[in-house]
């Protein structure tokens, strides 16, 4: 009985514990901090929109895809099972002048 009773307190301390630290404290609101909640808000703003997301999307597959183009120009093929792979990459890469080796 004596045992149920500690387990029964543990409990207790451990949800009021839990509960607690969830509480946000309250503080009063100075002009320092008046100045610091505003900057959040100015940073929020500067976040990018869905369309200038989806802009930078775009222009990093291009530029990706234009990559891809460049290196079968100079005799690589992705879909090729190759076991040479990193070689034949590399020697692409250089003989494109485009990115550099996985490997140095």
């Amino acid at each position: 009985m004596k045992s149920f009773a500690i387990k029964q307190i543990m409990l207790g301390l451990a949800v009021t514990a839990m509960v607690a630290g969830t509480i946000p404290l309250a503080a009063a609101q100075g002009a320092s901090d008046a100045a610091m909640s505003a900057a959040p808000a100015a940073a929020s703003s500067a976040k990018p929109t869905k369309a200038e997301r989806k802009e930078a999307r775009k222009q990093a597959r291009a530029k990706k895809n234009a990559e891809l183009k460049k290196l079968e120009d100079a005799g690589y093929q992705p879909a090729q099972n190759d076991p040479n792979y990193p070689d034949k990459l590399q020697k692409a890469q250089k003989k494109a002048g485009v990115g550099t080796g996985a490997s140095q």
